[in-house]
């Protein structure tokens, strides 16, 4: 286990700002938090006792960009200079949306409603895959409002019809790709963010799923480019391991880059493994790096240098502590990138 600080990478490793415009640092999180089930495998808790650990761990990992401090006014809070995040979660049904909001928003108790929170400080896109609405698991795109504009938003669904809740290729439940375009306020430099949960039943979807993934962003990305350069990131469960059908798919198209392999081993923060059970002693088959965070584009396997992201840092992190509360059976993921100056 590494002992490098993830959060060194927004101060010990930036470049200076050159004349061509500042860069901008992002840290993006990709979490898969387990629906809220009302029949939990052995060993795993109810919502009502993950969501206080799980959220608490969300607002650790961005209390340094966007959050204020406790106690402070989040109605007049500032982001902060140095840096935004972007949160990609998958498993999400829409109490657990409302209730990670609330707490990234710190929204009383007393002011809380059915519906997640819209700012004063997070912001969401994406929907509920069965209705296209609010039924279903969510992949949602949770960004910081204060530092970003929405410019366009979409769902995917990952099936022979993309355009209606639906599935195919003997998937065992209907799939969706967030994507949303995000600009930022101050240098109105732009990017693309993606999250996605892929099939764990049928390797054909998840085959086929990447092939609609990869078409959509690129469709985007050329909607919205405009001749500038046009950051990429795709967060996710891909229930596939490196050496599976979806991983190799995006490795061997070259596109996007799996920011894992793009850190040096020294560097990397944590666990190797990304998804672990509820008791990982009985889960050893299914063990193992299924979550990603994929940054580009890149114009070639070999182009080192077109892509406008420069990979800062990569973290797994631990789910769970010494009060023996699984946040998660997954692992969440952080990756720390640089978007150069335009």
């Amino acid at each position: 286990m590494a002992t490098w600080n993830p959060f060194q990478t927004f101060f010990a490793r930036q470049s200076p700002v050159g004349d061509d415009g500042p860069p901008i640092q992002l840290r993006v999180i990709s979490f898969n938090i387990r629906y809220a089930t009302s029949s939990p495998f052995p060993n795993e808790k109810l919502w009502p006792d993950r969501a206080p650990v799980l959220t608490n761990q969300l607002l650790h990992e961005v209390r340094l960009l966007e959050t204020p401090s406790p106690g402070a006014n989040v109605s007049t809070a500032q982001p902060l200079a140095h840096g935004s995040a972007f949160i990609g979660l998958q498993e999400v049904l829409h109490n657990q949306l409302v209730d990670i909001l609330a707490a990234l928003n710190r929204v009383p108790d007393d002011q809380r409603t059915d519906e997640p929170a819209q700012g004063p400080l997070w912001a969401h896109v994406g929907v509920g895959r069965d209705d296209g609405a609010t039924k279903g698991e969510y992949s949602p795109i949770i960004y910081p409002i204060q530092t970003y504009d929405l410019l366009h938003n979409e769902t995917i669904w990952l099936s022979p019809t993309p355009d209606k809740p639906s599935k195919g290729w003997g998937a065992g439940s209907i799939r969706i790709l967030t994507v949303g375009v995000f600009e930022h306020k101050q240098t109105k430099r732009r990017h693309i963010a993606a999250n996605t949960h892929l099939d764990n039943e049928s390797s054909e979807s998840r085959f086929e799923s990447v092939k609609i993934i990869l078409a959509t962003l690129r469709r985007v990305h050329e909607q919205w480019s405009q001749g500038q350069p046009l950051g990429v990131f795709l967060t996710g469960d891909f229930n596939s391991f490196p050496d599976q059908e979806a991983y190799l798919s995006l490795r061997d198209d070259g596109w996007l880059r799996d920011l894992h392999e793009e850190i040096p081993p020294p560097e990397r923060y944590g666990e190797d493994v990304t998804f672990t059970g509820f008791k990982p002693e009985d889960w050893q088959k299914e063990r193992g790096r299924i979550d990603y965070i994929w940054f580009g584009p890149h114009g070639s396997s070999a182009d080192t240098g077109s892509s406008p992201w420069s990979p800062l840092g990569y973290a797994i992190l631990p789910n769970v502590f010494d009060n023996g509360i699984y946040l998660s059976d997954h692992r969440a993921v952080v990756g720390d990138l640089r978007l150069r100056g335009t």
